[in-house]
């Protein structure tokens, strides 16, 4: 087993690729703290994962709440007395609006929870990771990080911000055994095109966020075995890296 003896948070646990890394990660001998704000779905998975090698403990949060945030590193190094893997994964998607046609409502919002989040549980994960002599931060992106026109602003800028945020992190930890690196997936099947901001999209956005060769959707575990490699001795010497994971949709 990959991950045995481990100490894992994964956030947006409660569906799509979250609950897939929390779930591989039990399944590779893990213990994992997985966070989301519904409850009965995280209490699902933990049920599901109750004969898995590692363990699933639920822990409901909002990752929009600096404060929560804070308390989800805080409880999980309570309650398994250490930390190793951070998976900053929760996020959000915006409308699709470009930048005249964003409003400061989903601004604020998409921002929050997909770089301000993941911000304040890398800093707060970081000062453990320092006193125990490394740790492992995986982000979960977006091709909406590397690419400019996947998405609408407040989305692309969220992603954009998690990627610098993951490069930096890397190379200023490099020598204190701390490895940060991103996933970038393309189109996945998860909940996030369910949001609220989905429902009223801005057209003229989609239509120049969908150009581009036609691929599969991606399913969920096809992002947890890389979230899996990334945070096993597998990718010892990958540090700093932002990974798309989208069937070749950026390789056009």
């Amino acid at each position: 087993m990959k991950l045995e003896g481990k100490v894992a948070i994964v956030t947006g646990a409660s569906a799509g690729m979250g609950r897939d890394i929390a779930y591989y990660y039990a399944k590779e001998g893990a213990k994992v703290l997985a966070v989301a704000r519904r409850a009965d779905r995280l209490n699902d998975l933990a049920e599901s994962a109750k004969d898995l090698a590692g363990e699933i403990v639920p822990y409901a949060a909002d990752m929009s709440d600096k404060t929560q945030v804070e308390a989800m590193v805080e409880e999980a190094i309570k309650r398994f007395g250490t930390l190793d893997i951070l998976v900053n994964n929760a996020g959000i998607m915006d409308d699709f609006s470009p930048a005249g046609d964003v409003n400061d409502d989903m601004w604020e919002t998409v921002i929050n929870v997909n770089l301000n989040a993941p911000f304040y549980s890398t800093r707060a994960a970081l000062q453990h990771f320092l006193k125990n002599g490394g740790g492992i931060i995986i982000n979960v992106a977006s091709i909406g990080g590397i690419c400019g026109s996947r998405a609408g602003a407040a989305y692309t800028v969220s992603k954009h911000g998690l990627v610098g945020l993951t490069k930096n992190t890397a190379s200023m930890y490099a020598n204190k055994n701390i490895r940060c690196n991103a996933i970038c997936p393309g189109g996945v099947e998860t909940e996030i095109s369910t949001g609220a901001y989905m429902q009223n999209i801005n057209k003229a956005g989609m239509e120049i966020a969908v150009t581009g060769p036609s691929v599969r959707l991606g399913k969920g575990h096809e992002i947890a075995t890389v979230a899996v490699f990334l945070a096993s001795e597998d990718s010892t010497y990958i540090n700093g890296q932002c990974i798309a994971v989208d069937g070749g949709l950026t390789a056009h």
